[in-house]
């Protein structure tokens, strides 16, 4: 173990402890603490679409664990009493979930929900125990739930439309354009555009184009950054409902 240490194979993280080298930050830091990945931070681990822009780590510390101090500890903790096989294993998906929505709220929970189908690692026995498991507001998110989003950003913007009475699809395929974000009513398309793959000016032709085509088969598109949706809603919604104010997302 010295060697292995001293050849930089391993990390001392404390006492009894080590990493290998290459290890997943996020994992690394949560043993420092004395604990496993968890909430937010466990999802981003499993691939899930999170929303938290946060920088501490999510730690799952279980019963008769023990918190470890740190440099630099920014770690929130969460503590739960379920038995797991090996001391730093990775929450279940349900389990996650349900740190997400008890501690960041249900919008995050949703969307954090809505990528689990998608990705098909929620099965029908975990969403049941999670829907055993959680209250009447993750319950309604659950039942709300579908697999066809491609993005959290489209989770979110039909979460947050959900009481305006419109239909809203998302990924949904139109002669001459391809698939877009959602689609609201008959007309009324959606973009909701995430930096990766919207921002050389290749790109942008691209989404210019596809707007000229969708324009010239009747349709109408509004399309928005993440920030506008993450922390300007109310500049999105009121343009989304101007438009249908104006009877623009049926059919002419």
């Amino acid at each position: 173990m010295v060697a292995a240490t001293g050849a930089g194979d391993l990390i001392h993280l404390r006492r009894g402890v080590y990493a290998t080298r290459g290890a997943c930050a996020p994992v690394v830091v949560a043993a420092r603490h004395g604990g496993a990945v968890a909430c937010v931070t466990a999802a981003r681990h499993r691939g899930l679409w999170v929303l938290a822009d946060a920088q501490e780590t999510h730690v799952w510390m279980r019963g008769g664990g023990h918190v470890h101090a740190h440099d630099g500890c920014q770690c929130d903790v969460h503590w739960d009493d379920a038995v797991v096989d090996a001391p730093f294993a990775v929450p279940s998906v349900p389990r996650i979930l349900r740190q997400i929505l008890r501690c960041r709220g249900v919008e995050e929970f949703f969307v954090a929900v809505e990528s689990a189908l998608r990705r098909r690692i929620l099965s029908a026995a975990g969403r049941t125990w999670l829907w055993e498991h959680t209250n009447e507001l993750g319950r309604t998110a659950l039942e709300f739930a579908r697999a066809d989003a491609d993005s959290g950003l489209e989770s979110l913007v039909r979460w947050r439309l959900r009481h305006r009475v419109l239909r809203v699809r998302t990924q949904v395929g139109i002669v001459s354009v391809g698939r877009v974000d959602l689609l609201i009513g008959d007309a009324l398309i959606v973009e909701v555009d995430g930096a990766p793959h919207h921002d050389r000016p290749s790109d942008r032709h691209r989404d210019l184009r596809r707007d000229a085509h969708a324009a010239a088969w009747g349709f109408v598109t509004l399309r928005f950054d993440y920030a506008l949706v993450v922390h300007d809603w109310e500049t999105v919604e009121l343009a989304i409902l101007a438009h249908v104010d104006r009877g623009l997302h049926l059919a002419q």
